[in-house]
This record gives structure tokens, sequence and C-alpha cells, in this order.
């Protein structure tokens, strides 16, 4: 049986939770790409377990943290009730964003979400739709050029090394990894595909980084030695 989300919920949560390198780093570049938080309201979209959530409560923003993932958000929910931060946290859909109110939010971060969701234009559509006037999006997606579909890690003279893989096969994919996140489904897209969708959808754009892995991430991910793990992207609306 494949798995989803739900099914690997506890597994991602603990992992996150125990000091995943790859995951903190994701969270400090998005936090470091932002402008300062507090007094502002922001949506953090595909929280997840909460990483991004609590970060920018504690940076002093109002945050609604919503994922599809029941069993994610209990698991939020469970650290804010253990440690309160001011997080609210929902179950919601990424491309509709039901719950959330027309212009009602200052940003939107998407941490390593946008590439779960499969209708990339609804999502931006409903984005663009909440936030207020000159409101940010701020997200991370793994590194279209180095987690494509048929990507490998292969050993060589001078170390671990990622072999590209078919970086034009966009669409919907599953890693054979039994420890990979991506066994529960991913959608790959090039960069332009991020970048055109964002335009397309009345967006200006402000930065698109490529952000060198730490020592912690290449400790953790030799093969990430002299890559980008994560495309970062900022646009406004």
């Amino acid at each position: 049986m494949e798995a989803d989300w739900n099914g690997i919920a506890d597994w991602y949560a603990e992992l996150v939770r125990g000091g995943s390198a790859m995951h903190q780093f994701s969270r400090d570049i998005l936090l470091n790409a932002l402008p300062d938080m507090p007094g502002l309201d922001v949506l953090d979209m595909g929280c997840g377990e909460g990483i991004v959530s609590r970060a920018l409560a504690t940076a002093g923003a109002r945050v609604v943290g919503i994922d599809p993932t029941r069993t994610l958000i209990a698991h939020a929910e469970a650290a804010e009730r253990a440690r309160p931060v001011g997080v609210a946290y929902r179950v919601d859909d990424g491309t509709t964003l039901a719950t959330v109110a027309d212009e009602s939010v200052d940003g939107v971060t998407a941490a390593l979400s946008l590439n779960n969701i499969a209708d990339l234009d609804a999502a931006f559509e409903s984005i663009r739709r909440v936030l207020r006037r000159n409101g940010f999006i701020t997200f991370t997606v793994p590194h279209p050029c180095f987690d494509a579909p048929g990507t490998e890690t292969i050993s060589t003279s001078s170390g671990m090394r990622r072999v590209a893989g078919d970086y034009f096969a966009e669409g919907h994919w599953r890693s054979a990894h039994p420890h990979s996140v991506r066994r529960a489904g991913n959608y790959h897209r090039t960069i332009s595909t991020y970048l055109t969708a964002l335009l397309d959808h009345g967006f200006e754009l402000r930065s698109c980084a490529e952000p060198k892995p730490t020592d912690a991430v290449r400790a953790e991910a030799p093969h990430r030695l002299g890559l980008p793990p994560f495309l970062l992207i900022s646009a406004v609306r």
C-alpha cells in the first residue's frame, strides 16, 4: 500500500522534532527572507507539525497554520498546548483556503508545501485572495534541479554526488526510498513553472535564491555538497 501524509505523519513529526538539519535550514532561510514580524498577520500554508508557525509566532507575528493532514495538525496543536506561543491551527486545503477570509493576512509562508499541492494555479489564486494589498508570499520547495524524478545519489572518487534526473518530467511522483518524505508523493515542477505561475497571478517577484547548505546539512546529507537543497522565492501582491 502506498504511503500518504496521514500514514507518515507520526514519522515526519518525529523526524522534524528530532533535529532534522534540512528542515531547520528550510525554516531558517525562509525566516531570514521575511520582513519584521511584530504586528503582522501571517498564514503558514502547509504548516505540517508547526516548525515554521512556531518560529513566526516567536518572532512576533499573529499566526494561523493550516494543513490538510489532520494527524499533522494534531501534532502541531499538541506542541502548542505543551509550549504555547499563540499559533491557531486549522485543517484546510491550500488550493482553496476555505477557512481564510479575503484580504485578511499580511503574508503567507509555505515551507516545503507547494510541492505537495496538485493545482499550483489554484493555490496562487487562493493566496492572492487572502493577502492584503502589498502582502507577501515567501516559500521554499525542494530544489527542482536536484530533486526531480529519477535523481540519484552515487559514490564518486570525490565523495557522494547527486545525479540530476528528469528535470522536465513535471507532475506527481513518489520516491522509493523508505525514509524519504517524498514516498508520500510529490509534485515536481521546473523553476520557470513556479515563476511564471506567480507572474500570471499578478504577483511581483522580489527575490529568487538558492541558499548554500550549512555544515549541519552537509553532515546530514553529504551528497548536498556544493548543491542548494532548496529554492527560495518571495513575491508581493
